[in-house]
């Protein structure tokens, strides 16, 4: 059994999306463990004197339509009122024990996959700026409202050694999660990440949030960058994504085989970006 929980602030302007993006956000958690959605459950603080009440329904929809994606059923939820907008999920789902996925497993001579292209943090702050035109504010909400389901489904059918999803502490921060955890190295190939096209722009502006610099500071004592990337890819490496996608750690031989059923489910990336590597455990290097 999988039990999880995450909820937040809004980071789009309209409802709907937004409980659509909280909700593939929590959810996400229950993938990255290579386990199936049962249940979920609301977890909402709203401003009820403040909000029309019809805002608050756009955003249960915008939730359920992505747990009826899942698979799964909503069961109930709990509301208190509050000043500040928040709404998220708690998820219950099952994985079969042999199949379970952590970050502790990752090997050396892994290959590492991503299944999200990085930037949705840099772009929400450009949002947030009145920056983002509706094209790319469009293409950022279908990115983050996407399950990561499809990738869980194709991870399954291989053999993997260790899975995490990219949110809040960015690339450079859920791998050295994985690095310390699997007692490795992790060597990141930078011209190989995939990185939504405008993010690049926006980062070499200074449109860069906050998080970012918590999660480079967070990672400096163990990160070591090649002189040839470019300083605006640690940005975006450290960029806190909402609704990231599966960083998968998978045998040398398998990697291949994965990247082909990912291209076959059509999930937003299917990029080899590094490899795990026995030398300096507990460290990455970009490179």
């Amino acid at each position: 059994m999988i039990q999880t929980l995450d909820f937040f602030t809004p980071i789009v302007d309209d409802p709907y999306d937004f409980g659509r993006i909280a909700a593939a956000n929590a959810l996400s958690d229950v993938y990255a463990m290579g386990g199936k959605a049962l249940t979920a459950m609301n977890i909402v603080c709203f401003p009820i004197n403040d909000m029309d009440n019809s805002v608050l329904r756009s955003i249960l929809q915008g939730g359920l339509e992505l747990i009826h994606k899942a698979g799964a059923v909503m069961v109930g939820g709990h509301s208190v009122e509050d000043p500040e907008l928040k709404y998220g999920l708690s998820v219950t789902g099952v994985v079969h024990p042999q199949k379970f996925q952590t970050n502790a497993g990752a090997k050396p001579g892994d290959l590492l996959i991503l299944t999200k292209p990085l930037g949705t943090g840099i772009l929400a702050t450009a949002l947030k700026a009145g920056q983002l035109d509706e094209d790319v504010t469009r293409r950022i909400t279908e990115l983050m409202a996407t399950l990561n389901k499809d990738a869980a489904e194709a991870m399954a059918e291989v053999e993997t050694n260790a899975c995490t999803d990219i949110t809040g502490f960015g690339l450079l921060g859920h791998c050295l999660e994985m690095a310390k955890a699997s007692k490795v190295g992790i060597k990141i190939f930078a011209e190989k990440v995939p990185i939504i096209s405008e993010t690049k722009s926006f980062a070499s502006m200074g449109l860069i949030p906050g998080g970012s610099y918590t999660n480079q500071n967070f990672c400096a004592n163990h990160l070591e960058i090649s002189a040839s990337v470019d300083r605006f890819f640690i940005d975006i490496f450290s960029d806190p994504q909402t609704s990231g996608g599966l960083l998968i750690s998978v045998p040398k031989n398998t990697a291949p085989f994965l990247v082909e059923k990912l291209e076959e489910r059509g999930t937003p990336a299917a990029n080899i970006i590094g490899e795990v590597v026995a030398e300096k455990p507990g460290t990455i290097q970009c490179c």
